[in-house]
């Protein structure tokens, strides 16, 4: 397998070698709150995070509204928030994000959003008409061992030679350092980062957050 990947890496890294793109970075947030959470976002948002997911599934809007009202008001526009729709408007948020694949956009909702998709027949008609698209399980999820790679290495590549993947397509799923760059030969126009950062970081013996904060900057100079 790591022969098989090594092999399909160089060959894209010959045929795209010219026509990488420019790069996005999403990065979401660990799916539990914990106590240094807004001390550690003010400091990602000051060394120029630009997109960020509160990403708290099942959690108390109680509870996410108590972490935006920590953060500096001047960052709430480089926030997306997911499920909890309502925050959009209350905080004056960037959008939500519908992580269902067929959950339609709520009723009456008129600003902008993004999806997560699983299926590569759904990805065209998901990119027509979101902002932009989280391809989810492109490797195992860090955070959440029991969700794996759905997509072989040859799904993928046939999906960028068909142009299915391109700049409003964010890979999402176990990225990290060690595979940006092959999405980025693959043409995905963004990446989602979130255990591969979080894991810098232990919430129960930790106060010292600096090893995240030079993670995130070796994160963004990966993507630009």
């Amino acid at each position: 397998m790591l022969r098989k990947y090594c092999k399909f890496y160089l060959i894209l890294l010959l045929l795209h070698s010219e026509t990488t793109v420019d790069m996005k970075l999403v990065i979401m947030t660990k799916s539990t709150f914990f106590v240094e959470e807004d001390k550690i976002l003010e400091a990602l948002f000051d060394e120029g995070m630009d997109n960020l997911h509160l990403f708290k599934p099942d959690s108390s809007p109680m509870y996410c509204e108590r972490l935006l009202s920590l953060l500096p008001e001047d960052y709430y526009r480089r926030i997306t928030v997911h499920e909890h729709y309502y925050l959009k408007n209350e905080y004056d948020l960037a959008g939500i994000h519908i992580d269902d694949p067929t959950a339609p956009v709520p009723d009456g909702y008129r600003g902008k959003y993004s999806r997560t998709c699983t299926d590569l027949s759904m990805l065209k008609e998901m990119k027509r008409k979101s902002r932009y698209v989280f391809l989810k399980n492109i490797f195992n999820c860090i955070e959440f061992p029991e969700e794996k790679s759905t997509f072989t290495l040859a799904e993928l590549e046939k999906a960028a030679g068909d142009g299915l993947i391109d700049r409003k397509v964010y890979a999402l799923g176990g990225m990290g350092l060690d595979n940006i760059r092959m999405a980025k030969e693959l043409g995905f126009g963004g990446v989602v980062v979130c255990g591969d950062l979080w894991t810098h970081f232990d919430i129960h013996n930790n106060t010292d957050y600096t090893a995240v904060i030079d993670h995130f900057d070796k994160i963004r100079k990966a993507v630009d």
